[in-house]
């Protein structure tokens, strides 16, 4: 009695055992080893892939197992996988019988479940006790997983020669494609390889593997998986050779991805494969240009308007040595902006009602503290439209804009659209912001611009209405949410705002390479604009289209500048190669329900006034509607020929005859006149008639801040200083008085030198009719 109740609690602790051994008897993660990083396009073709730590191309796993492979891998190693509970007992008996007949292992019995157990333990030496847990293992394992799952276990973590491992890597490796692509020979090959893992070495044992998988092809056709012309064909394919080495598409792309989520993943990205690959074909002609005047690196970045999807990333130039920076991804780092953020300006003006977009902007030499601004061309046209300030991208005339603008106002509308390497305050960049005194990445230059075209492209269709997403950041991981719909009550830019500064843009200069493109049937417009940073250090291009942002960067890794590095020569022939490529592209609808058809005066460009002498009418931002009227025309009397003003101090009412006139201030008409022989001079007073002061004299030097730094020469003596001033009548005389003593008089040139000490002066200038001008200067030593 005593006997039985011991051994039937000895056989209870035995099933407690077995069973809590069963339940335990897989690990929690049942295979750890690393995997390779993977980088796959839209459609599924893999872009880029980085090798596992420990030097293994093993590809993450995937739920997903090619058909063709499965049904050759279960022919080969288990056709009564779906049967069994990870042991087959009948194999198992044979197999014991064969081995204790022979005296030797001869056959193993293996389920594929089992050789997933014992994948998973670095194929153990193969012992009784270890065959036992592999079995126990097998069906706890079998409890644990669907027999798809199973077989995807299997799929992604069997050997394949070499540092092959699982049906992804493998697939790519031999045959350079997806697994789902394979054919019935090439899955074949692939199913026999785990069996015999050595045999796929180039010119060893290829007879052997030849003989494999045309026996296996020969039963796949007894079973009826094929036919018998494709069994021919199969068995005329040839076996893979030497590895095809993975793509490096968008390397740059995958390493920003490792940077922030990490390794060891498929990331699976919006970027279109062909795009990607003329995107880099372009790289490739143009580098070796760009290498000949010492420029070594370069990026390109498009982006997709209404999804912000990215369709190409090519982060910089390839050299497999890297010796000159190639490996940096240029497309996030900061670089000086040069003129590329010019159009945010003139749109934010516009939005605000502070200017029409063809109001005159003065071009005359200015100076502020120190800052003294200068057009690439180094001249002065004394007053332009604004619009062609932006096209032409003037530097004087944009610098007086964000001065009226405001810059610390203009510093937190670009922190707004998402410039995220603005990381000093405001006044640390004060009016150079606009000039390229502030950094930013080709991202987020190329994401601002699809953020202003896409709400150009919604406001249409969405009857009116702005969207929270219209700014979202650009994206290249593929997600299924739409971008944020919420409706924007308080949009950055208006559509009149952008659909104006576009505009404008249409007017940029194309490079060399793209003279003509107006008389292509087909062409279609690009807004675009570049940059050159200074020193010569960046240059920039970003163009649009209703479907399109491309951006382009070019320039040296390094920061080394080099003379012929500019925007229009470097980046755009770049950007419009590119540009070439897209498929359907259109131009924008005019958002006319966001505009108003007002009178502007043709001379200022400023909403016409009652004295302007032509009008036109042109479609305008909703807030120009508010700006004020032209204030470039005024009403004058002069005699019956008009070369005489009179007034009312000097002649009669039917002695005058009025005119409105059209008029700049004295330093903006000496700039302008020799480049618009139209303009008219207002005509001087006739002898006796009072005229206006302050409105005939104009001084251009000292520049606008009036200061003026001495400079001494070799010997350490001051230099002398040169002052310069304007009359609107050429033949009058003007009197120089500094502090009062009296320095001299000049005519038709009105120049005068000067040797002052440094400190305060008051200049004063007067002309024989008493007009008066006077300003303080201060003089600075160097």
């Amino acid at each position: 009695m005593q006997l039985r109740r011991i051994t039937k609690r000895i056989a209870i602790v035995s099933t407690l055992v077995v069973l809590i051994v069963f339940l335990f008897c897989l690990p929690k993660n049942f295979f750890d080893k690393p995997h390779s990083t993977v980088l796959y396009a839209n459609d599924g073709t893999l872009l880029s892939a980085i090798i596992a730590e420990d030097g293994q191309w093993r590809f993450p796993h995937s739920d997903s197992v090619p058909d063709k492979f499965k049904t050759a891998l279960l022919l080969f190693e288990d056709k009564n996988f779906y049967d069994h509970n990870g042991v087959y007992l009948p194999s198992l008996m044979r197999a014991v019988y064969q081995n204790v007949s022979s005296k030797k292992v001869v056959s193993g019995a293996s389920t594929l479940t089992m050789q997933v157990v014992r994948m998973s333990r670095d194929n153990p030496s193969r012992t009784v006790a270890e065959k036992l847990m592999e079995m126990l293992r097998a069906m706890r394992l079998e409890w644990r997983y669907s027999k798809d799952e199973i077989i995807a276990l299997y799929a992604s973590n069997a050997p394949f020669g070499g540092n092959v491992v699982g049906i992804d890597a493998a697939a790519w490796r031999y045959f350079a494609r997806t697994p789902d692509q394979l054919s019935w020979a090439e899955a074949a090959t692939l199913a026999v390889l785990p069996n015999a893992p050595s045999l796929i070495y180039p010119g060893k044992n290829q007879e052997r593997l030849l003989i494999k998988r045309n026996n296996l092809l020969q039963k796949l056709f007894e079973e009826g998986k094929m036919d018998a012309q494709t069994l021919e064909l199969s068995f005329l394919e040839p076996l893979p050779q030497k590895p095809f080495p993975l793509p490096q598409r968008a390397s740059h792309l995958l390493t920003s991805l490792i940077k922030t989520d990490g390794k060891g993943k498929r990331y699976h990205t919006t970027i279109n494969p062909n795009l990607q690959e003329y995107a880099g074909l372009v790289m490739h002609y143009h580098i070796p240009q760009l290498q000949a005047d010492l420029v070594h690196n370069a990026a390109i970045l498009v982006v997709e308007v209404k999804t912000g999807n990215v369709l190409a990333y090519v982060g910089n130039s390839e050299d497999a040595q890297n010796r000159h920076g190639n490996m940096v991804d240029i497309i996030r780092a900061p670089r000086s902006t040069g003129s590329i953020l010019k159009p945010f300006l003139y749109a934010a003006m516009l939005k605000d009602g502070l200017m029409l977009p063809n109001t005159l902007m003065a071009d005359i030499p200015i100076q502020f503290d120190g800052f003294s601004p200068q057009n690439y061309s180094e001249s002065f046209d004394g007053a332009v439209p604004a619009s062609q300030a932006l096209s032409r991208s003037l530097n004087v005339p944009i610098v007086l804009m964000l001065k009226d603008y405001g810059y610390p106002r203009f510093y937190h509308h670009l922190k707004k659209m998402g410039f995220s390497h603005l990381s000093k305050h405001a006044d640390h960049y004060g009016l150079s912001l606009i000039l390229g005194g502030a950094e930013a990445s080709l991202w987020d230059i190329t994401h601002a611009y699809a953020g202003m075209s896409r709400a150009l492209v919604e406001h249409h269709p969405s009857n009116g209405k702005y969207f929270e997403g219209n700014y979202a950041n650009n994206r290249f991981v593929l997600q299924h949410e739409e971008l944020e719909a919420n409706e924007d009550k308080f949009p950055i830019y208006d559509a009149g705002s952008i659909w104006n500064t576009y505009k404008a843009l249409l007017e940029v200069n194309r490079p060399e390479s793209e003279l003509g493109w107006q008389a292509y049937t087909g062409a279609t417009p690009i807004a675009w604009k570049t940059g050159t940073s200074f020193g010569n250090r960046d240059a920039w291009a970003v163009g649009t289209a209703p479907e399109y942002v491309v951006g382009v960067w070019v320039g040296n890794a390094d920061g080394q500048g080099r003379p012929a590095l500019t925007g229009v020569t470097a980046a755009a022939p770049i950007l419009f190669d590119v540009f070439n490529s897209l498929p359907g592209r259109t131009w924008f609808h005019p958002p006319y329900d966001d505009m108003e058809k007002i009178a502007v005066c043709r001379e200022s460009g400023m909403r016409a006034s009652m004295h302007c002498n032509h009008i036109d009418t042109a479609y305008v931002q909703k807030a120009g509607t508010q700006t004020e009227a032209c204030t470039y025309h005024k009403r004058i009397h002069t005699n019956q020929s008009g070369a005489l003003r009179l007034n009312a101090s000097c002649a009669s009412a039917d002695e005058m005859m009025a005119q409105d006139w059209f008029t700049l201030p004295p330093v903006q008409e000496y700039y302008y006149k020799p480049k618009h022989p139209e303009y008219r001079t207002l005509p001087p007073f006739a002898e006796g008639c009072e005229g206006e002061t302050g409105n005939t004299i104009g001084l251009i030097y000292p520049k606008s801040d009036a200061k003026i730094f001495i400079p001494k020469n070799i010997q350490g003596e001051r230099e002398r200083i040169v002052l310069q001033a304007t009359h609107r009548d050429k033949n009058a005389i003007l009197y120089w008085h500094l502090n009062n003593q009296y320095l001299g008089e000049t005519k038709t040139i009105h120049q005068m030198e000067i040797t002052p000490l440094p400190g305060k002066y008051t200049l004063t200038l007067t002309d024989e009719k008493g007009e008066y001008f006077y300003k303080v200067i201060e003089v600075l030593e160097k």
